[in-house]
């Protein structure tokens, strides 16, 4: 199971926003962000994509997420 830390809504709304605007391609989009922060030391902005990159890669499977 992929897990992934949901900061607050807005990291929804831009991996949504991400989805609608870049289509199969918003999770390649989210890890170049992340990448970009990562080269210029900004490692708060790069967690933050990584972890958006990762919701839209669950958001696009077939996994379900195990409730407890």
């Amino acid at each position: 199971m992929t897990s992934f830390y949901l900061p607050d809504a807005a990291a929804l709304r831009e991996a949504e926003d991400l989805m609608t605007m870049m289509g199969e391609e918003a999770e390649d989009e989210a890890n170049a962000r992340a990448a970009r922060s990562r080269d210029v030391g900004n490692h708060i902005a790069f967690c933050r994509w990584r972890q958006i990159g990762r919701l839209i890669a669950f958001l696009g499977s077939d996994e379900r997420p195990i409730l407890h």
